[in-house]
């Protein structure tokens, strides 16, 4: 059943904790700048209760819905028979809808990181890549990056395994003979470097706690990017700065990349990310009140 036309589609970020995204201010800003009349709102899931939360939001008439951890994999499952061609590469699902009935899910974490990447300047066509991390949030940006040109992508893990498995499974998959790819674990980050390109796709800075990695892995005028965002510098980009990295960012202009994305997908129309981008800077950082 879809809401009535008179009224606000509803939309939702789902998750498990939720409380502190920011998705509801990123769509306010997107839907005001569109004119899009929406309702965009917090939908906590218990863990052993996500497949329920998303039929209930969709039978009360919901939209859309963004999800974050840690259900993407589990919304990748629910919405296996209408995957889009980045989520099924990728192995998750961040994004939500139905359409005649059905359930469709897409993955936009890739695309609002090359976005990201590129407004930052970086050129990734014919870049060397260095991603860090083999969890979901690599997995979701790998074709990306590699349809974004890369030459090389070196993906390296605390465990080794993890980032060979990556490796093999987005290449079967993919069946892509372009870039190459190659994989390890955080010991061996150096190999094929020096790096265009360093991707931190780890939690670590979660902890304020960088990667364990080797030193001299960035080239000249190399970029070092942390998909976690705060205040104040990541331990990630603290780490780069030191080893040598010419420019760090951190992840908030993906965040905001993503659900412009998002957006587009929902409602067919595409979103200016960069004034959402710097309210979203601007309010992080306003000194607590």
């Amino acid at each position: 059943m879809t809401a009535p036309s008179s009224q606000p589609g509803r939309y939702a970020v789902i998750g498990n904790p939720v409380a502190h995204s920011r998705s509801p201010q990123i769509h306010s800003l997107f839907a005001r700048q569109t004119g899009i009349d929406l309702e965009y709102g917090l939908l906590p899931a218990p863990l052993d209760g996500f497949a329920a939360a998303v039929r209930d939001f969709f039978a009360q008439g919901g939209r859309g819905l963004n999800v974050t951890v840690p259900f993407k994999r589990e919304a990748w499952q629910l919405a296996e028979a209408n995957l889009s061609e980045r989520a099924r590469l990728a192995g998750a699902v961040n994004t939500l809808w139905q359409r005649d009935g059905a359930l469709h899910g897409c993955n936009t974490d890739g695309v609002g990181l090359v976005q990201d990447l590129r407004r930052l300047g970086a050129d990734l066509q014919g870049a060397r890549l260095l991603l860090l991390g083999a969890g979901g949030a690599a997995r979701g940006v790998l074709q990306p990056l590699a349809q974004a040109g890369c030459a090389r992508l070196h993906i390296v893990n605390r465990t080794a395994e993890r980032a060979r498995e990556l490796a093999s499974d987005w290449l079967r998959a993919s069946g892509a003979t372009h870039p190459a790819v190659s994989a390890g674990g955080l010991d061996e980050a150096a190999l094929g470097g020096p790096w265009d390109v360093v991707v931190n796709a780890t939690s670590s800075s979660l902890a304020d706690a960088p990667p364990e990695l080797p030193a001299g892995l960035y080239a000249p005028g190399a970029l070092a990017y942390d998909m976690m965002y705060g205040a104040q510098p990541t331990a990630f980009m603290r780490q780069a700065a030191a080893d040598g990295a010419a420019h760090c960012a951190d992840g908030l202009g993906m965040l905001v990349g993503q659900a412009a994305e998002s957006f587009y997908i929902w409602h067919g129309v595409r979103p200016d990310p960069e004034p959402v981008l710097q309210a979203l800077r601007a309010a992080l950082a306003a000194p607590a009140r």
